[in-house]
């Protein structure tokens, strides 16, 4: 097993797209640093959206103008689909697939291939490594599986990460151990698919009860974060966890895609719009004050206006406040990608509108918060995240890393406003 400890020097990672890569992208530093890579610089894509892809190979190319002389090696989600594009790149020197990128042996200095990436649906383990920290982040990211056994018509990630892989829990723990004695006092459990953490090991534990594990390997720990959920697979043991378990945050983060029942039937989703409405219901009364994130794709192909209007009115009925809005965008290989596609003013009008409800959502929440006394996690000396994942800035001092205690005075900048009680 690799340790992979972090500092402010050695080799530079620039890391796109989610809370999984910037994990990853840890594994990375710590790998190339120890093969002595002190002067390369690691680009770790994002395939999620064309969108992404393009604004990819945009700062690709930008990191090779600002840094001529670079030893450069692109990889994560967009290389795995992509590997020639890249490899023919003049701004990329290598190439590594996402499972290499994970692996020690992937940067020995000694190895020659220009292209190193294999075919990610043979992959049936996770890499074996253990993270202790990560550079300028005051919380750590624990990937408990990685890739997806589900086969939404949109998404393209299965076949960037691969089939569901399942972290043993043992090796969670000790890993999660470790970066609390590091003095981590936030952990975020990251993955693709965590709720269906666990299908593939052995007695198939739940998401629930590896997290009740980690609870109790680290009973100093003050906060326990999910990441992405789906709520088709929520289990048992994790909703018992929400109810009595305050150190499991109340900030859930619902893969929800749409709220209209024939759009999430041809997205190939395995929820209703009314078991997310259910979800959230339950959840609020297990942990009162809950708040509820969600990702949202306007414009599916076929979306018609009344579809959108059941979307945009899940944002009020089922007490939706941060919103990741996706706009659409084909991604060649899906079945959506062969369906009838909205135009691309109407989904620009649609996000539009998710987004303005979203704005409402978060105004709405952040003046109910005045007055509250809230739990910060301070990110930098003026600016850090309550429980429930709201922005609090200060205008005194803190030190990032620390839990302040705080009464929210007001808003200003798209923030809370707290001052530090005792």
């Amino acid at each position: 097993m690799t340790a992979v400890k972090t500092s402010d020097q050695g080799p530079r990672v620039v890391s796109l797209g989610c809370r999984l890569n910037t994990y990853e992208s840890e594994v990375m530093r710590g790998h190339a640093r120890t093969a002595g890579l002190n002067n390369a610089i690691f680009f770790n894509t994002c395939a999620v959206t064309k969108e992404a892809e393009r604004q990819g190979l945009q700062t690709l190319r930008k990191l090779r103008r600002e840094n001529p002389g670079a030893h450069i090696v692109a990889t994560g989600c967009a290389v795995q689909l992509n590997p020639d594009k890249y490899a023919g790149m003049p701004e990329v020197n290598r190439v590594l697939g996402n499972e290499h990128k994970m692996k020690a042996e992937s940067f020995l200095p000694e190895l020659s291939e220009p292209v190193l990436v294999s075919d990610i649906m043979t992959v049936r383990d996770t890499a074996n490594h253990l993270v202790e920290g990560f550079d300028g982040r005051a919380r750590a990211f624990v990937q408990v599986q990685q890739g997806c056994d589900h086969r939404c018509t949109f998404c393209i990630i299965p076949f960037a990460r691969g089939n569901n892989r399942s972290v043993p829990m043992g090796r969670i723990a000790q890993e999660l151990k470790g970066l609390v004695a590091a003095g981590y006092k936030e952990i975020v459990i990251t993955g693709v698919d965590i709720t269906g953490y666990g299908s593939d090991l052995p007695g198939a534990p739940t998401l629930g009860q590896m997290l009740r594990r980690l609870l109790m390997a680290a009973p100093e720990l003050p906060r326990l974060r999910l990441s992405s959920i789906d709520p088709a697979e929520v289990d048992e043991d994790v909703l018992r966890l929400i109810s009595d378990e305050p150190r499991l945050l109340p900030h859930f983060h619902i893969s929800a895609q749409a709220g209209d029942n024939l759009i999430l039937k041809r997205m190939k989703r395995r929820h209703t719009r009314e078991e997310i409405l259910s979800f959230c219901s339950r959840v609020r009364t297990l942990r009162p004050g809950a708040v509820f994130g969600a990702d949202l794709i306007a414009g599916f192909p076929t979306e018609t206006n009344e579809m959108f209007d059941n979307t945009l009115r899940l944002v009020d009925e089922a007490g939706l406040t941060y919103l990741h809005v996706f706009p659409y965008s084909i991604r060649q290989g899906t079945p959506a990608a062969q369906m009838p596609q909205v135009s691309g003013a109407a989904i620009k009008e649609r996000a539009a509108r998710l987004r303005a409800a979203g704005d409402a959502a978060v105004a709405a929440y952040f003046k109910s918060q005045i007055g509250q006394t809230v739990d910060v996690l301070m990110e930098r000396a003026d600016l850090g995240r309550s429980d429930h994942y709201a922005p609090v800035s200060f205008g005194s001092a803190g030190t990032p890393g620390e839990i302040v205690r705080a009464r929210i005075t007001g808003t200003r900048d798209n923030t809370l406003v707290g001052e530090a009680v005792s």
